[in-house]
């Protein structure tokens, strides 16, 4: 009801992730290179000296481990040996020497590898975040609205975390690779028959381990757009744009049941989840179990028969459980590094798909004076609507140096026939061009430096009011006069009653947060775009949230910057808004159907924007008649191709 279908995927078509949520242990023993690899260049790129200082101090505690096994052994062969108990006890004394030293020297290596690897783990993080929000930001807007994409996107932010874990991951790793060989070593010198049931015994608990991972990496996937859905329900009602309609509209108890049902949706499945795992455990459990008394069964014959000394077999059944130990810890590290890694490798699929569909750098420079810029036969559609074009066939010339209106119903296709001037997007076909050059080889860089927008409803940045003007223009140190004249400009008086003027935070999400009005905001837009002095000045619906001397004020000084050479290109449905205008294009349903001064149009019969501006006046009980010249009353003839209003 809420989201127009279900947030739940299915995501069995998807051969790539059936293969990701394949994984046995074979699978597990071949990718651990790989999935070791991945994390040791991940150390080594956040910081060489710690990575080194953590490999050598995990290969210090590997040895003196076997060290200290093999010291036991011998240690129980001298106290069980012939011999009176004097002698066997000042001849244990070095070896129990030789123990303690092995003991020591591994607390010392396992402490080193903690110390080394508490710094290492947030830098891993860090880069690997840089490298998502690097690749995030950088992508073509219709990168972004491709559902596909963006679902990657939002799976990929995840990756960053998983690759500090996986620092962590790989250390207990290496730990438990070596502290496995010691006590293979050691019971390979006591009996090697002991050797392969110290791996049967391991293998129930790490079939256990990988099928419940499979199961959880699977149900994040599918669930991941559920998730994301409840918790912004959740936001919304603590949300300050939202508050007043929450409480006016009683839509609370509305958007609370919902969260309950999509909360208990998520936690059946977890419960769905707790459920097999424990059926999973208990299973792997028995098999453990089973194998275990078959594995002192065996020692037990092996004593019967000979075949094993009584300190043998002590310094066997430590060397079974340190080896037992070890394999399992082993497993699910590996299970956590394994899933872990499905989460970097979202990261690093991103990071190979975005480079397809990175924003272009560098192309053909644009002149540094440009006449006129001109649409040949441009159509667009956005991503996944290919079928219903926003824009068809338009063709039309903007000439830099004066006000050129784009007007039309809502939805005529005015704001995206802007977008694609200012390079967001390119054209399914046509071409855009600038005094000749392409904009599609032109640099990209170069056409956004070239524009400054006012939006109707340009974004609010949960920062200073200060940083609210200046993140326009970021090329720069922030400039105190800069700012001073665009707040003039767009008649920002307001600052000084804010608590701490330029430096008030205009969010409620933070203490000692500031809210401003919808007319403060939009003239803190206006101010934006003036801070940033671009050639060209992009306004839409400027004034939607102001009164009407502000409304006039704002008019009059897009009127003067043009004046004084600035192109301004202004996008409105209300068509006395276009008085200052000295060029019109007329839009209806993604095509140009009129253009020419507004004077011009305005004496047009039956033309389609003296239509619009006849309806919109008669709503105001002035219906509008042409006078003796043909021009309806109020508005001026034009002169010289220019209203100057």
């Amino acid at each position: 009801m809420l989201f127009g279908g279900r947030l739940v995927y299915d995501t069995s078509w998807a051969s790539y992730e059936e293969t990701r949520y394949a994984l046995t242990l074979r699978t597990m023993a071949a990718t651990l290179p790989r999935l070791m690899g991945m994390a040791v260049r991940l150390s080594w790129q956040a910081g060489r000296r710690a990575t080194a200082a953590v490999a050598v101090a995990e290969i210090g505690r590997g040895v003196a481990q076997a060290v200290g096994l093999l010291g036991v052994n011998s240690l129980l062969a001298v106290l069980l040996g012939p011999g009176s108990l004097d002698g066997r006890l000042r001849e244990s004394l070095p070896v129990v020497l030789l123990v303690a030293v092995a003991a020591a020297v591994g607390a010392l290596c396992s402490a080193a590898s903690i110390r080394f690897t508490g710094p290492l783990e947030p830098r891993v993080e860090r880069l690997a975040r840089e490298m998502y929000l690097e690749r995030a930001y950088r992508v073509e807007m219709a990168a972004m609205e491709d559902e596909e994409f963006h679902r990657l996107l939002q799976s990929a932010q995840f990756g960053a975390d998983s690759a500090r874990r996986m620092v962590g991951h790989c250390v207990a790793v290496i730990s438990g690779l070596l502290s496995l060989v010691a006590a293979a070593g050691v019971l390979t010198v006591l009996h090697p028959v002991l050797l392969p049931m110290l791996a049967v015994m391991v293998v129930p608990s790490a079939w256990a381990s990988l099928t419940v991972a499979r199961r959880r990496y699977r149900s994040f996937h599918r669930w991941l757009q559920h998730v994301r859905a409840s918790s912004m329900l959740s936001q919304l009602l603590t949300d300050t744009d939202a508050a007043a309609e929450v409480r006016v509209h009683g839509a609370g108890p509305f958007i609370l049941e919902h969260f309950r049902g999509m909360s208990r949706a998520a936690e059946e499945e977890q419960t769905r989840l707790a459920r097999l795992a424990a059926r999973t455990g208990l299973l792997a459990s028995a098999l453990t179990g089973l194998i275990t008394l078959a594995t002192y069964l065996l020692l037990g014959a092996l004593l019967w028969t000979g075949a094993m000394a009584l300190a043998g077999a002590g310094a066997a059944v430590m060397a079974i459980r340190t080896g037992t130990g070890a394999l399992d810890g082993l497993i699910r590290r590996v299970n956590y590094l394994h899933e872990e890694s499905m989460h970097v490798a979202d990261l690093n699929r991103l990071l190979k798909e975005s480079a397809d569909r990175q924003i272009p750098v560098g192309g053909r420079q644009l002149p540094a004076r440009v006449r006129e810029i001109r649409l040949e036969d441009v159509t667009f559609a956005y991503p996944g609507c290919e079928e219903t074009p926003v824009l068809r066939e338009v063709g039309l010339a903007i000439p830099l140096g004066g006000v050129v209106a784009l007007v039309g119903e809502n939805g005529s296709g005015k704001s995206t026939l802007v977008k694609l001037l200012c390079g967001l997007y390119a054209p399914q076909r046509g071409r855009i061009l600038w005094d000749g050059v392409d904009a599609a080889d032109a640099d990209r860089q170069a056409v956004f430096e070239r524009f400054a927008v006012v939006a109707q409803d340009h974004f609010r940045w949960p920062m200073t009011a200060r940083v609210n003007v200046a993140i326009s223009d970021t090329s720069a140190p922030l400039c105190e006069r800069r700012l001073a004249e665009a707040a003039e400009h767009a008649g920002v008086d307001f600052v000084d009653e804010l608590p701490r003027r330029w430096d008030t935070l205009l969010s409620r999400t933070f203490k000692g947060g500031h809210q401003l009005s919808g007319g403060q905001w939009q003239r803190l837009g206006i101010a934006r775009a003036r801070y940033r002095d671009g050639e060209i000045l992009v306004v839409d619906e400027p004034t939607a949230a102001l009164d009407a001397k502000a409304e006039e004020r704002v008019f009059r000084q897009i009127r003067q910057l043009a004046d004084a050479g600035q192109t301004i290109v202004l996008i409105t449905h209300r068509m006395a808004s276009v008085r200052h205008a000295d060029l019109v294009h007329v839009l209806h349903e993604g095509r140009l159907i009129e253009s020419g001064p507004p004077a011009e149009l305005l004496t047009r019969p039956g033309g389609h924007f003296r239509e619009l501006y006849e309806l919109q006046a008669a709503a105001f009980g002035r219906e509008q008649r042409p006078s003796g010249d043909g021009t309806p009353n109020g508005i001026p003839p034009q002169q010289d191709g220019a209203s100057r209003g």
